[in-house]
């Protein structure tokens, strides 16, 4: 990943923790790493574990950045999500995922948090 992208994602989580603070989301951990992947905030919002993925665009060449999150995406941040349950001991705790939308386009970056934004993907 060239550096470029990589201090463009930063911003994008920088930024997306603002929000999500905000919001009155507890953050327990920020780029949660296992074998099988990284999920890049796990909130809590009430008494509801919260797996984030942030997406961050500069240009819309490529669609939004949500669309990112394909369904091969929720099934890996899925498989990780799992693992952090286990780790954790934390089956018993309502969890869901959820996606923050980042778009730096001038003149002024927009987020979305998006609730909910898929379901557990087994396969």
């Amino acid at each position: 990943m060239t550096q470029e992208r990589l201090s463009l994602g930063k911003k994008g989580e920088e930024l997306a923790l603002i929000q999500l603070k905000a919001l009155k989301y507890r953050i327990l951990e920020q780029n949660f790493k296992c074998r099988l992947g990284e999920i890049d905030v796990i909130a809590r919002d009430k008494n509801t574990l919260v797996f984030i993925e942030v997406k961050t665009r500069a240009t819309k060449d490529f669609g939004g950045p949500a669309a990112a999150v394909n369904e091969r995406k929720q099934r890996q941040l899925s498989k990780v999500a799992l693992t952090y349950l286990n780790q954790k001991s934390l089956h018993h705790v309502p969890a869901r995922f959820d996606v923050v939308a980042v778009e730096l386009i001038p003149p002024a970056p927009r987020i979305e948090v998006i609730r909910n934004a898929f379901e557990l993907c087994y396969q």
